[in-house]
């Protein structure tokens, strides 16, 4: 595991810090989740319950240790610095500020331990006018000019499926920011601290969209661009049967390909004709309709033409490239039964990560955690008794 005795302290709710901190865990950081004494993370009630917590709740905090701990007494606010002595990552997502009231900032944890690694996950950032502002996924992509893309020229946006800004932009680029942070302290031997936005993290997203008019050339939105739709060789068709196929022929080779392999020889040269652009996306959509998306994939298994069958999620974990790439864990539960986990991302030396560990009961590892800080039974019973630990 190539995170192997990285300690991480988490203390993030709801999607995106848990997600990183899963990842985090996924490849062996001894990551603990630290917990309110009260409800906990509010996902814990997210789907299927079992073992104290919903089945969103187990996807995102597997290979995790739980600690439920009330911060909002001195013997909690000490416990959690006794943690960060020792930790080499501390993560929070709390609205800017709460930490630096508790007692907690990055000023006052660097004191303990200045060579910890200390990321704030947020909606807006630290700094500026909406650092104190609500928000959710659709709030930061709608903000950033991506939701927007979304839109045809004078339609409407669409309702993301997915969560960008949380995930892409939020915990990918934390999981980014902590490597970064922790390569520095290598070279160093200090800390620093990562200041993770879920606007700025969508910077990257725009590259392409900031090119635009650079080169003099349409914003790049749903059927108006190369990559979005405007013409027919990078498109989604809708099959005999009501499915679908995506074809990614942009580059003229494999255009070349995909118009063999139908017997359409007239149209490659026609593959970026803006006189006959919309007219042959009506001829290719009349093609993929004379066929089912089953008898598509069988032309198209060895044309080397980019073209793909839409799958649903059910369909993409039994297809040769879902199962090669394990895109699900079957995770045992006490119970005997089984259910779906998202598989591991990333391969070292050819290996992914491993499943350690169910998700925590809320403050299943308290009393452990705390022997390992030092206290004994009966000052933890003391502790539990006064509502500071559960």
């Amino acid at each position: 595991m190539p995170l192997k005795d990285l300690r991480v302290i988490d203390l993030t709710r709801l999607l995106p810090g848990p997600l990183c901190t899963m990842l985090l865990g996924d490849y062996g950081a001894d990551v603990v989740k630290i917990e309110d004494l009260d409800a906990g993370d509010p996902t814990r009630f997210v789907g299927v319950p079992f073992r104290g917590g919903g089945s969103f709740f187990r996807q995102l905090n597997r290979n995790k240790r739980g600690l439920a701990l009330n911060l909002k007494t001195e013997e909690g606010l000490e416990i959690l610095k006794k943690l960060a002595k020792d930790a080499d990552v501390l993560i929070e997502g709390f609205r800017p500020g709460v930490m630096t009231r508790l007692g907690l900032g990055y000023d006052n944890v660097k004191e303990i331990n200045p060579a910890l690694v200390y990321a704030s996950l947020s909606g807006y950032g630290q700094q500026g006018s909406y650092a104190m502002r609500a928000g959710h996924d659709i709030n930061y992509v709608a903000l950033t000019g991506l939701l927007d893309l979304s839109a045809e020229e004078g339609g409407d946006p669409a309702m993301p499926a997915i969560q960008v800004a949380d995930i892409a932009a939020g915990s990918l680029m934390a999981v980014n920011g902590i490597m970064f942070a922790l390569y520095q302290k290598e070279k160093t031997g200090e800390g620093s601290y990562v200041d993770i936005s879920m606007v700025r993290g969508q910077l990257p997203w725009l590259v392409y969209a900031a090119s635009a008019p650079v080169i003099g050339s349409r914003l790049p939105r749903s059927g108006s661009g190369h990559i979005t739709g405007a013409y027919a060789c990078y498109n989604i068709y809708r099959t005999a049967d009501q499915g679908h196929m995506s074809l990614g022929a942009l580059e003229p080779a494999f255009w070349k390909n995909f118009c063999d392999t139908v017997e359409m020889p007239q149209w490659v040269d026609r593959q970026f004709d803006l006189e006959y652009r919309l007219e042959l996306i009506d001829q290719v959509k009349e093609l993929f309709g004379s066929k089912t998306r089953e008898e598509w994939c069988s032309i198209f298994a060895t044309a080397d033409s980019c073209c793909e069958p839409v799958l649903t999620v059910e369909e993409a974990a039994s297809h040769p490239v879902g199962i090669e790439n394990d895109f699900w864990l079957e995770n045992k539960l006490d119970d005997g039964s089984v259910e779906k986990l998202v598989g591991f991302p990333l391969l070292f030396a050819g290996q992914p990560g491993c499943l350690r560990r169910q998700a925590p009961r809320h403050g299943e590892h308290s009393q452990v955690i705390l022997h390992e800080l030092g206290y004994t039974d009966s000052e933890i019973a003391a502790l539990r008794k006064k509502g500071i630990i559960k």
